[in-house]
């Protein structure tokens, strides 16, 4: 039997999701130009956000221990060519993740 608890906590999350994306909608769909802070924001923020990732995903290298990060590098440097290339986050992400993890199961 599904507890309570889950279905409470299922409807919650459900509402929330439909609000962040009806939010845009709601707030900024009259006819009027989008508000110059939030052309800005959507410039400024992608690569903030990637930036931050790259960071957060990169900290725990030891360049003194185990395979000195060249996995890491390996497969930062082909995401970023093949995103340089093609313009493509999911596919230069995705392949950059596949490889990563073929390289790191056969080393």
């Amino acid at each position: 039997m599904i507890d309570k608890y889950i279905i409470m906590l299922t409807a919650v999350m459900a509402v929330v999701t439909l609000l962040l994306r009806a939010m845009p909608f709601i707030l900024f769909d009259h006819g009027e130009r989008t508000p110059k802070w939030i052309t800005y924001l959507g410039k400024v923020l992608p690569p903030a956000i990637m930036s931050m990732l790259l960071v957060f995903c990169l900290r725990n290298i030891s360049i003194f221990e185990g395979t000195h990060g060249i996995p890491e590098l390996i497969c930062v440097a082909v995401a970023m060519i093949l995103h340089g290339w093609k313009r493509n986050t999911l596919l230069s992400i995705g392949t950059s993740t596949i490889l990563y993890m073929i390289i790191v199961q056969n080393l």
